[in-house]
């Protein structure tokens, strides 16, 4: 039996139409509607369609019922459940004594003592198992070692795959639990981690669009949280106060580097002050090769990257020579610093004079008659010798713990210095032991590199192969099990250039070679000019 109610309900309410008050009233009896009282009154408005009215509403209560079935049917699936022996506190050490060592004076955005205690924590908080995750992650994937295998025994799931897999399981992780709560809507330093992290994750799996997102992911949740403003850093726990200005300024420089190498817009400025060795005195860690590396990309702003990117013309010769002198003297001679870190801003340095030096080219600006050595067609073959005479000097981890970064670095000089050998006359009688050797040297150092020889050393070989043919040996100079590259025209009395057979047989597709073309071809841009 049917009660009365003191007001319209919902429907009737909605469709603006007279509604007796019976529970159900005899309006929404007839057009079969559910009869509710939940919304709150408000001000009378025109008319609407009542049809249409009638349609929202029992579409809306049509979907309200799919969903409610489908909910039963298919339960929400346990996405907070930790996948059993993956993140094992043993993982977790070996990762973090990894990184401690190796990387964390070029990333020094983590605290070991907090990492540790965090590992308690691991079954209850989803943000801290989404960050050691992707953090264990990233250490695996980007020096591409399986760091839980190298020790003796079976400590965890992972110890007997390779690096890659090993560190696309855990990424996988990190990405599964973090769907499941609101990262975004309450963003937080750790999260503003786990995204570097990730994007590191798929620079190392050469994803880059995925990559990019993640990055600008991270940078705009920097954002988000004020890092970009001074007076923030103030009003926050003064030990997380220091961890996020370097937070901040590893951002600021792997965006640049990443815009750079892959023509991408910039984020971040830089608005704070950097950070000093007195703001740590728990875990003091030397952060002068870290401000360096800052100062190498402080001038790589929205002007050069507007420049770079074509969207500016506005620059000169003054202005491109004053650049190369702020590279020159950014990183100090003797610099004390570790070894991993040395190798990272010596590579990087030498890197940017030779972007500096492409956009010189592409701007019409060199001269082979200019006393500035940085403003002439053979500058890239002092940079070559500069790398070099640093990287005869590292150890292989010292640059392998930088992962393909470094290496894509290495491979970008190698191709200036190879396009400069192509379209610049040389001395013959500095030819051997200059810029030939010079080359040689980057083929052998890339091939040596773990991620080089399958990548970078095709594709080098290939830029060779096209530019210098005549640099190919004569087959019967090359080792059993390797072969040089193809040739009609073979200089007498030259070392071969040792080809693997696997090296080889890597595929390089046209798109491949283009994704790390940074800047017009040298010997398209070389052709307008009169090079005597």
């Amino acid at each position: 039996m049917s009660t009365s109610a003191k007001r319209a309900c919902d429907a009737c309410h909605r469709r603006k139409v007279k509604c007796d008050g019976g529970l159900p009233c005899r309006n929404c009896s007839q057009a079969s509607l559910s009869c509710t009282f939940n919304t709150v009154p408000q001000k009378k408005g025109p008319k609407g369609s009542r049809a249409k009215v009638i349609s929202e509403l029992r579409e809306a209560q049509r979907q309200t019922q799919l969903a409610l079935q489908l909910n039963d049917q298919w339960p929400t699936p346990p996405s907070l459940a930790r996948t059993p022996g993956l993140l094992t506190p043993e993982t977790v050490r070996k990762c973090a004594d990894f990184f401690f060592e190796h990387m964390y004076p070029t990333m020094p955005i983590l605290r070991r003592e907090r990492l540790e205690q965090s590992a308690d924590s691991l079954e209850t908080d989803p943000e801290t198992y989404c960050l050691v995750a992707a953090f264990c992650a990233f250490t695996t994937i980007q020096p591409g070692i399986n760091i839980m295998g190298e020790a003796a025994g079976r400590a965890t799931e992972l110890a007997n795959y390779p690096a890659t897999a090993s560190g696309t399981a855990l990424l996988e992780e990190a990405l599964r639990i973090r769907r499941s709560y609101e990262y975004i809507e309450n963003a937080s330093q750790t999260t503003v981690t786990t995204s570097f992290f990730i994007f590191g994750c798929y620079f190392g799996l050469e994803k880059h669009n995925t990559a990019w997102f993640y990055l600008r992911e991270a940078t705009t949740l920097a954002q988000i949280l004020g890092m970009e403003d001074e007076d923030s850093y103030s009003t926050i726990d003064p030990v997380e106060s220091v961890v996020r200005r370097r937070l901040f300024w590893l951002l600021f420089v792997t965006e640049r580097a990443y815009a750079l190498q892959r023509h991408r817009p910039l984020t971040l400025q830089a608005t704070v002050g950097l950070p000093t060795v007195e703001e740590d005195a728990r875990e003091p860690v030397d952060l002068s090769g870290f401000n360096h590396l800052v100062n190498l990309f402080l001038p790589f702003d929205d002007v050069f990257i507007g420049l770079w990117n074509k969207i500016r013309s506005d620059c000169s010769t003054a202005w491109l020579t004053q650049l190369q002198k702020k590279l020159a003297n950014a990183v100090p001679e003797g610099l004390q610093s570790s070894e991993s870190q040395v190798a990272d801003l010596k590579t990087s340095q030498q890197w940017l004079r030779t972007v500096v030096w492409q956009l010189s080219i592409s701007n019409g600006y060199l001269s082979s008659s200019s006393t500035d050595s940085s403003m002439t067609f053979k500058y890239p073959i002092e940079i070559a010798r500069d790398l070099l005479a640093v990287t005869g000097q590292l150890s292989r981890q010292s640059m392998e713990v930088h992962g393909v970064g470094l290496i894509e670095k290495l491979f970008d000089v190698a191709c200036a210095l190879t396009d400069v050998m192509a379209c610049v006359p040389l001395d013959s009688a500095t030819f051997e032991t200059g810029p030939r050797g010079y080359l040689m040297e980057f083929v052998n150092l890339i091939s040596t590199l773990r991620g080089g020889d399958s990548r970078f050393l095709p594709l080098l070989l290939t830029k060779i192969q096209d530019s210098l043919p005549h640099l190919s040996p004569s087959p019967s100079l090359s080792p059993p099990g390797t072969r040089p590259l193809p040739s009609d025209d073979i200089m007498e009395g030259q070392s071969p250039i040792v080809v693997t057979e696997d090296a080889m047989a890597a595929t390089t597709t046209t798109a491949e070679w283009s994704s790390f073309v940074s800047a017009p071809s040298i010997l398209e841009s070389a052709a307008a000019f009169d090079i005597k």
